[in-house]
């Protein structure tokens, strides 16, 4: 009997993983360098149009008062602060893999008196009981993430995701022009060529689908001067 979403190779690699010390794994950092990490926001606020890209993430989450919400791949913390003024009364988590940014959130939710969890993970298994979140967010991560890491965090996210949960991302897509795919190669060329190809391919809803998640659609788009931000829907079914 296969579950939706996960092959029985695929589940008795996770029960494996879940009894094994898994050695963490190489990931890409924020702007591609550990030695850039502490520019990001500044990077962020110049290249792209933050208060626009942000407000509609959160517009598409519409966090609600007691729900359970993840974000994965926190940053610096930027998405929590609006969140938690959003849905002050909602119950957030953070997951990231770099330690660096997490001492950067938790600076800047001290500063703001904001409680979340902020969680470190070693790239492969969540820490984290399946149907744990009603929701699940994730902004400019998934285009640092090579295939293999796509559909493993995909997989992982559909886990912990109760039946009837919803995933949004934000993140770079296919651009909506030949200027704008041009002006990718910028992202490009920091993140790395392999990583970034699905996303600019429009290959995240493709693999969103492959995973288990129903009703899949990219529901909006912001053309910035360095591409396309799309974002992207799904829902892990009742009838898991």
């Amino acid at each position: 009997m296969v579950e939706q979403g996960w092959t029985l190779l695929e589940k008795k690699q996770k029960f494996s993983d879940i009894n094994r010390k898994v050695k963490p794994q190489k990931y890409v950092p924020a702007l591609g360098f550990d030695w850039l990490t502490i520019w990001y926001d500044l990077t962020i606020r110049l290249t792209m149009p933050e208060r626009k890209f942000r407000n509609k993430l959160i517009d598409h989450l519409d966090p609600c008062d007691e729900e359970r919400i993840l974000e994965f791949g926190f940053g610096t913390g930027a998405n929590l602060v609006l969140v938690a003024d959003r849905a002050p009364d909602a119950r957030f988590t953070g997951l990231d893999i770099d330690p660096k940014v997490r001492k950067m959130a938790n600076r800047k939710l001290t500063r703001y008196g904001i409680k979340i969890p902020l969680k470190l993970y070693d790239g492969e298994i969540f820490p984290f009981p399946s149907d744990s979140f009603d929701k699940v967010y994730s902004c400019l991560v998934f285009h640092h993430l090579n295939i293999e890491n796509k559909r493993r965090t995909m997989m992982e996210i559909f886990r912990v995701l109760e039946p009837g949960g919803r995933l949004i991302i934000g993140d770079w897509g296919k651009a909506k022009s030949p200027i704008l795919r041009t002006a990718f190669y910028a992202i490009q060329l920091l993140d790395g060529f392999k990583n970034t190809r699905d996303n600019v391919d429009g290959r995240l809803p493709e693999l969103m689908q492959e995973t288990g998640f129903t009703g899949v659609k990219e529901t909006d788009f912001i053309n910035t001067m360095i591409g396309s931000f799309c974002y992207y829907e799904g829902l892990k079914s009742r009838l898991t």
